[in-house]
């Protein structure tokens, strides 16, 4: 099949449909309304669920249910439908229920503005909900690259029992790309669900699907055994891409939209004769700490840049270990930086650090 145009938000549509989605549970929210619109098309057509719930926390606690079935589903929201659908996220990683939420990101806080952001990556990695849990979270720079983390990620949610989350902002939502729908993916030894609620079906006894212990030992034995699981998910899940690392002076950290325009910044800063690298990021929980490990030891320094205040900073700093100085430019409130923002950002920085 060739390579076809596509609006991002539809692609991540037709990805959850590839992906094997059984059922969509959602309610409508600027910036992603394109995926439960076209969704509602699709999956009827390829006799699949598509419910509009009556709410954020309605639609969150269908995915609840409907992964306890064992069946595949997915939910879509932006910034505020993200922050009602908290609870019910921490009851499903609580529960060890696999499914996939995609985050379309505006500006905010409160109801904010419609614009794209990056300001939800702390509601992303550190979550609202309540415990010690953790969602994981895949952060992708292009339309094929959420394409075909979506596609993957239904495998990934199954094979951990836990949510995954694809953080995309307005701005892939909305864009054109060309993409292959075919581009073949990771695959993965998925074991039977032979703990869902499904009848008591390929399997003997009763399943009760909670995220309830009132047992404090039991429930402490509970966080363990999800701990283990984190750090499995951290050996083999994280993800990254380093760029023109070998001769950098300084080095950016940028995901999602920002990369993309640091990419171009970089080329403009070449033409200066200012050499500098670039960390993406593209699993956001775990974050890639280990790509902090090929920074060269005679960098002079490195900037974070998001569209935000400074969110991601905090993980940058942790990473770094305070090897590098480390500054910091972002843009908010939907504000989408030029690339020249970026190029001067590091000319500024480049005067602190020589100082």
């Amino acid at each position: 099949m060739p390579k076809v145009l596509m609006k991002g938000n539809e692609a991540i549509g037709l990805a959850a449909v590839l992906g094997g989605c059984d059922a969509f549970y959602g309610y409508p929210i600027t910036p992603q309304n394109e995926i439960p619109e076209y969704l509602s098309k699709y999956m009827i057509e390829h006799n699949k669920v598509f419910v509009q719930a009556e709410s954020e926390v309605a639609a969150i606690n269908m995915v609840y249910g409907a992964a306890g079935a064992g069946k595949r589903v997915m939910t879509s929201s932006s910034s505020p439908g993200i922050a009602l659908k908290q609870e019910g996220i921490s009851y499903i990683t609580g529960a060890e229920l696999p499914c996939l939420i995609v985050s379309v990101m505006r500006g905010g806080p409160g109801l904010g503005g419609i614009q794209p952001s990056q300001a939800d990556y702390y509601q992303a990695t550190r979550g609202g909900g309540n415990g010690d849990y953790h969602v994981i979270v895949f952060a992708p720079e292009t339309i094929q690259e959420t394409i075909d983390i979506i596609k993957e990620s239904f495998d990934i949610a199954d094979y951990y029992r836990n949510p995954v989350m694809v953080l995309v902002d307005g701005l892939l939502g909305q864009m054109m790309e060309s993409v292959d729908l075919n581009k073949p993916i990771k695959k993965r030894f998925l074991p039977p669900k032979d703990w869902a609620t499904n009848g008591m079906k390929n399997h003997s006894g009763r399943n009760v699907v909670s995220s309830l212990n009132i047992d404090p030992q039991k429930l402490e034995n509970h966080n363990l055994k999800l701990q283990a699981k984190y750090q499995n998910v951290i050996k083999n899940e994280t993800r990254f891409e380093c760029i023109n690392m070998e001769k950098a002076e300084y080095v950016i950290v940028a995901y999602g939209t920002m990369s993309r325009i640091v990419r171009s910044a970089l080329e403009v800063l070449k033409e200066k004769g200012i050499n500098v690298g670039l960390i993406r990021p593209i699993s956001l929980w775990p974050f890639p700490k280990e790509a902090f490990k090929q920074i060269p030891s005679n960098i002079k320094g490195i900037l974070c840049t998001e569209m935000s205040l400074g969110q991601m900073l905090d993980d940058v700093l942790i990473a770094n270990n305070g090897k590098h100085p480390v500054g910091f430019f972002g843009r908010t409130g939907g504000m989408i930086p030029e690339v020249e923002e970026v190029v001067r950002a590091i000319e500024r920085f480049q005067e602190t650090v020589v100082k």
